[in-house]
């Protein structure tokens, strides 16, 4: 693991993950990801564990429970 990566993402990193998440898709699919992680540098891990943490930071936000599912739930 790099030196970038063990501290978390770059701020040009954070950059490409937060356009992504907030103008692309919120709930990225395998290939999307894949995508996104290659955009930015990261592995597909790192990258799926920073938008699992971001919607669950943007849930909490918008005052909804950070596991909730769907809407139903």
């Amino acid at each position: 693991m790099s030196a970038d990566t063990a501290s978390g993402p770059t701020q040009d990193q954070v950059e490409i993950l937060e356009y992504n998440f907030n103008k692309v898709n919120k709930h990225p699919d395998p290939t999307t990801l894949c995508l996104i992680a290659a955009e930015a540098g990261l592995s597909e891990e790192e990258t799926q564990k920073w938008f699992k943490q971001r919607l669950a930071q943007w849930r909490r936000s918008e005052g909804l429970p950070s596991e909730c599912r769907s809407v139903t739930d």
